[in-house]
């Protein structure tokens, strides 16, 4: 993970003194744990659900579960890996209950370590004489991503997406890192096979 990186006026010390000050009574300082990641967790709920009015409420319930299981919090991992996590699962729950449905992953939010998935790598070179057809093949690729599972979708936005590693996806996810790469290797393969129409135009 990168380096701690602090806002104008907000307190420079690690998120870990942050959440030993919350839980010694100093529940003010939970704002400067939101403010710290509330745009990146929006990113990953939003690229889950693709719906503003649900992210916004899966946000605050996330931070809001967050705050009531601090105390279980056990620093053998980073708070963001921890806070991560609750707001992965507590999105994918939110899916499976059935709730409204829509992807709208940007084809320019796609870009993928061509080190690891050569193959996927055309999806995110869509230019010159394809730009006509962009439209469309965001469609598809959004009816795509409706066909993977929760797991593997959860993935390609940690990995695509948020650009995070395999190691830490694996702590998010509670799987091997070796999971990881399975369900990364399938969901690629998929896409592209599902695209191959649409890319070869």
């Amino acid at each position: 993970m990168a380096e701690q990186t602090f806002r104008p006026g907000e307190p420079q010390i690690p998120d870990e003194a942050l959440v030993d000050q919350v839980l010694q009574g100093e529940v003010s300082a939970y704002d400067w744990l939101v403010l710290r990641y509330q745009e990146r967790l929006y990113a990953v709920i939003y690229h889950m659900t693709a719906n503003h009015e649900d992210t916004n409420d899966l946000l605050m319930e996330t931070f809001d579960k967050a705050f009531r299981r601090l105390s279980s919090y056990k620093k053998n991992s980073s708070f963001y890996t921890w806070i991560y996590r609750i707001a992965l699962n507590h999105t994918v729950n939110h899916l499976n209950r059935g709730r409204k449905r829509r992807y709208d992953l940007s084809l320019n939010e796609l870009s993928v370590d061509e080190a690891t998935e050569q193959e996927f790598a055309d999806l995110s070179a869509v230019t010159g004489a394809q730009a006509a057809a962009r439209v469309e093949l965001q469609n598809k690729l959004n009816e795509s991503l409706k066909n993977l599972s929760e797991s593997q979708r959860a993935a390609v936005v940690l990995f695509d997406i948020e650009g995070m590693g395999h190691a830490e996806i694996a702590k998010i996810m509670h799987c091997s890192e070796g999971t990881v790469r399975s369900r990364l290797h399938y969901a690629h393969r998929y896409l592209q096979k599902a695209l191959a129409s649409w890319l070869n135009k």
